[in-house]
């Protein structure tokens, strides 16, 4: 679990098949095997590292590249970083699992920043709601038809990859897992409702 405060600004070193090797330090000061870190939003698991050189790898499964917008990372491209939230740390962002639910497109860059995205997702889009993009939580200013807008303050810009993104770059989303859970939970109320009123068991 994480909360969407970017730690640190890394960047793509090599990308080899399913071995993304990424540069940082940071989030290498108590790396151990197995922990978790996101990249731009996406939970990876690092499996190799070295803190001299200031460098970590993760596997990244094919499925991971094609759903995510780390499949555009090429060497040199800056990404987002953050180690997963501790119980004593405060919850300065949301709650973010580090599971992308869509990439959508950037149309307008910060800092009136507004991202595209589709219509399965728009339901999830409420004024001053919760967002994650590219790893980074923000909120939202206005849910618009096709997406979504954020005013991104100038400390995000600058150590964040919002800085270095343009029109047409694309960057992982993330909704409110709590808008899913609400939106589950009621789901089944309804239909629990739905099949008392016509008459079937509950």
């Amino acid at each position: 679990m994480f909360t969407g405060i970017v730690e640190e600004l890394g960047s793509v070193i090599s990308r080899e098949g399913p071995k993304l090797r990424l540069g940082a330090e940071v989030v290498l000061e108590d790396v151990v095997l197995g922990a978790s870190i996101a990249v731009n939003g996406c939970c990876l698991t690092v499996v190799e590292w070295n803190t001299e050189e200031g460098w970590w790898e993760a596997d990244v499964t094919q499925e991971s590249y094609d759903r995510t917008q780390l499949g555009d990372l090429e060497p040199g491209a800056r990404v987002n970083l953050e180690r997963p939230v501790r119980l004593e740390d405060r919850l300065g962002g949301h709650l973010v699992q580090g599971h992308v639910d869509a990439v959508g497109t950037i149309v307008n860059p910060a800092p009136d920043l507004k991202v595209k995205v589709g219509e399965d997702l728009h339901r999830y889009m409420v004024e001053k709601g919760s967002v994650t993009v590219d790893g980074i939580s923000l909120t939202i200013v206005d849910p618009a038809p096709d997406g979504f807008t954020v005013a991104v303050i100038p400390h995000t810009t600058e150590i964040t990859t919002l800085g270095h993104k343009g029109v047409g770059d694309r960057v992982n989303i993330e909704v409110d897992v709590m808008a899913k859970y609400a939106e589950k939970l009621l789901a089944g109320q309804l239909n629990s409702a739905g099949a008392t009123s016509n008459g079937e068991t509950e």
